[in-house]
């Protein structure tokens, strides 16, 4: 059974991808695809669809796989077909995954996704990859050692020690990559960048998160008692690189972000989207500490509230920037200049606070702006409206396809791994603080905390017997 950068047996692996997954070889997949000499020694061939990976034209049509197709997979799939071809499904869950099934019946069918790069790790250009937080390090770093475009759902991983492996896994494979934060392709992102660049608050010093999250139940001595495994779910699978549990409904199919080992709670669900526009348009790169209040919690699962405090440095003439993070039931106090009668988001909203005033968004995407008070957004459109300088994303709202665009058409997808990983390090920081129930001081140049050495042991999970990393980049 293929693990590719996960231990199992060799025995199984068939001998043209021992040959690419050699971590003596000085050859990477592009090289080795290029030493025809090679291939041809060895008596292998590689069908056109590998080769042309190099080049794909936008009219080719990529035979895509999906790893989750069930639930929000369902929808990553489903966008990343429109003009391909669906040669492969892989979800542990043949109920949730049923209508993806029927939806693409050519497709290929697997519970396990070792076996579907086993056998069909020729066919295959591109994966999205929509599985449970824990899951998303192992699948990529497998199909990336392939040679295999990547897209995968947020947040990138739920570790910083395998966020960072992705990254440089993303580098050395030299394959297109998205995280999938529909936020980052739209257009208020943008429109908030150009009004922050034109001065419409002055300069940004404070940012105010808040979201109605969790909406599954996490918090300090929650139960969970063992059912029978139903039918049609590879609970071993599902589990993969973390301790093995007996099966509950209050784990999977949902409940399961409110777990260290398989989600990361109520920032980890949603702070890679609502985060996304602040860290870009102000260029937040690490912070230097973060520091957490909460309500109990325990080693198992995440607090049903919690409010989180960042300190980023300055950046060349921008100042320093705090950052607040609340979830749960949590809201921060209306600012001068909202009118009275305008609710604050009840899922979610976000203040960006200047010197010369206020950004309003009332959603977790910047999908409205509204500038505070209303009147100085009527004069700032009236008489500034700064002019839309900033590519625009050439499939708004559409992360898969903007990555698949990327792949035919040459660039980066927008929320790409060198963009996608550091914004998933800064949330996952604040899980950091969360866990150490103390201030940490963030050295992200050696991915470690400084001044609380406890603190360190949450950057790289303990992996489950035979499903440890075997390439560590």
């Amino acid at each position: 059974m293929l693990s590719g950068p996960f231990r199992l047996s060799r025995r199984r692996i068939p001998i043209y991808l021992r040959v690419i997954m050699k971590k003596e070889s000085s050859l990477n997949r592009r090289d080795f695809v290029k030493k025809g000499s090679i291939a041809t020694a060895a008596g292998l061939s590689f069908p056109s669809v590998l080769i042309s990976q190099d080049g794909v034209k936008p009219n080719d049509r990529l035979n895509v796989a999906a790893v989750g197709c069930g639930g929000k997979g369902a929808g990553d799939i489903q966008a990343a077909s429109e003009g391909n071809n669906v040669v492969a499904l892989c979800d542990v869950d043949e109920a949730r995954a049923a209508d993806s099934f029927n939806k693409f019946p050519q497709a290929k069918r697997f519970s396990d996704y070792r076996q579907m790069f086993d056998k069909m790790g020729k066919e295959i250009d591109a994966v999205t990859i929509s599985t449970p937080d824990h899951m998303h390090f192992p699948i990529a770093m497998l199909a990336m050692s392939l040679g295999k475009h990547v897209c995968v759902q947020k947040p990138l991983a739920n570790t910083i020690w395998e966020t960072r492996q992705l990254l440089k896994a993303s580098q050395k494979y030299k394959v297109k990559t998205q995280m999938g934060i529909q936020g980052h392709t739209l257009e208020g992102i943008r429109l908030l960048k150009e009004w922050l660049d034109a001065d419409a608050i002055g300069e940004v010093r404070e940012i105010i998160y808040w979201t109605n999250r969790p909406i599954w139940p996490q918090g300090a001595g929650l139960k969970f008692p063992e059912e029978p495994v139903p039918a049609g779910l590879n609970w071993d699978v599902w589990q993969g690189t973390v301790a093995e549990r007996p099966y509950s409904s209050k784990i999977a199919p949902f409940a399961w972000r409110g777990f260290w080992d398989y989600g990361c709670g109520a920032l980890g669900d949603i702070g890679c989207h609502a985060m996304d526009a602040g860290f870009w348009a102000l260029n937040l790169g690490a912070p230097e500490w973060a520091e957490a209040s909460s309500t109990p919690f325990d080693d198992i699962t995440c607090p049903q509230t919690s409010h989180i405090t960042y300190q980023f440095p300055a950046r060349g003439n921008r100042p320093a920037v705090k950052v607040t993070w609340m979830d749960g039931q949590m809201k921060p106090a209306k600012p001068d200049g909202l009118d009275d009668e305008r609710e604050l988001g009840r899922q979610w909203g976000q203040f960006f606070i200047g010197d010369k005033g206020t950004i309003f968004v009332a959603d977790a995407y910047c999908s409205t702006l509204r500038l505070l008070p209303e009147e100085k957004m009527r004069t700032f459109l009236r008489e500034v409206r700064p002019p839309k300088v900033l590519k625009r994303s050439p499939t708004p709202g559409e992360p898969q396809k903007e990555w698949v665009h990327a792949i035919k058409n040459g660039g980066e997808a927008g929320a790409n791994f060198a963009y996608a990983a550091p914004l998933t390090e800064m949330v996952l920081v604040g899980n950091l603080a969360l866990r150490s129930k103390r201030r940490v001081q963030w050295d992200s140049a050696n991915m470690r905390v400084t001044n609380h050495e406890s603190a360190n042991a949450f950057i790289k999970r303990t992996y489950r017997k035979d499903w440890e990393p075997a390439e560590v980049l």
